[in-house]
């Protein structure tokens, strides 16, 4: 992903009496008896467990042996946990640099009877160059890419699990896209065409039908970190506030206060390609740590990896969208 700079982002949407200063993983009262509504345990521990034996496999760069693993290893926890097809979009991409990549979106169907379903994304591989290191040296290493790739693939995972034994009002569908982290920070000055690739085949070779498409997506990217706070990205309020007022909205009703109604960033995501596809998507990601003012220190380093990783990050956001998928009436 790539973060665009937009004058005047800051922009306050509304009061929100659960927000708080600073990081951590604190946790506000409930906002109302919704509450206090009986929702699958969505737990920390096992999707941490998944972000680890990602992690473990080793940078997942496409063409590699890890790669492969990685997606061999989601495939086959998605029919695991019982969903009603699970189904690759392979092709080769042609990358900024010339170079032909082989790319394989995963895409797992639960609850296809459903009148209605929501899209849940996240993407598998990591970035082939730590080429946002301080030191000069390990720039052209692969990353581990622990809240980059493996964090959003964690929580997706760890709400298939759910799934195996609790029965949403509406279908879910999960997208784990492919060659999303292969971009060029120099090419394409509109910052586009070198990112997401596999997110715009999945926008140019849609497999849905105009009345079965997802009534809206939720990306998942970066959603690991310690002390992470997620605000309402730029292109997701454009494209889909009432998505985000859904999704903050829940993170209230949850206790969670990381997650603040303020808008923050604007980021080339897979988010943008999905909603051309005519799902209206946002983007849960990291974008505004105090100390950067945008990603976390850790982005595109080899600091991505598993000390970079707070299990209550996962949970938070994971609970989030549990109320989310667990409230959603069928359309």
């Amino acid at each position: 992903m790539r973060l665009i700079h937009i004058p005047i982002l800051a922009v306050l949407l509304c009061a929100c009496g659960n927000t708080v200063a600073g990081g951590g993983t604190e946790s506000s009262a409930p906002a109302d008896s919704a509450s206090v509504m009986d929702l699958p345990a969505f737990c920390a521990d096992s999707a941490y467990a998944f972000l680890r034996t990602q992690v473990e496999m080793g940078p997942r760069v496409p063409g590699t042996d890890a790669h492969r693993q990685c997606r061999d290893f989601i495939v086959e926890r998605m029919k695991l946990y019982g969903a009603d097809t699970v189904f690759l979009q392979s092709a080769d991409v042609r990358a900024f640099d010339g170079k032909m990549l082989p790319m394989h979106n995963i895409i797992a169907r639960f609850n296809t009877s459903a009148p209605s379903r929501i899209l849940i994304a996240a993407h598998y591989d990591t970035r082939p160059w730590a080429d946002e290191d301080p030191e000069p040296s390990v720039r052209n290493k692969a990353i581990d890419g622990a809240n980059d790739g493996a964090s959003g693939v964690a929580v997706a995972l760890e709400i298939a699990r759910n799934l195996a034994s609790a029965t949403p009002p509406t279908g879910v569908d999960f997208l784990l896209t492919d060659v999303e982290d292969y971009g060029s920070h120099s090419e394409d000055p509109a910052g586009e065409s070198s990112w997401a690739l596999g997110a715009q085949y999945f926008a140019a070779n849609s497999p849905y039908a105009p009345a079965d498409r997802p009534v809206f997506g939720i990306l998942l990217d970066m959603v690991g970190g310690r002390g992470a706070r997620f605000y309402r990205e730029y292109f997701s309020e454009n494209a889909a506030q009432w998505v985000n007022t859904k999704v903050w909205k829940a993170a209230r009703e949850e206790g969670v206060s990381r997650f603040v109604d303020e808008q923050r960033g604007a980021v080339t995501d897979d988010h943008i390609f999905i909603t051309r596809a005519g799902i209206p998507c946002i983007d849960i990601i990291e974008c505004a740590h105090p100390q950067t003012g945008s990603f976390p220190p850790c982005w595109h380093t080899m600091a991505d990896n598993l000390s970079a990783i707070d299990p209550a990050t996962l949970s938070d956001v994971g609970r989030t969208l549990m109320r989310v998928i667990f409230t959603e009436k069928p359309r």
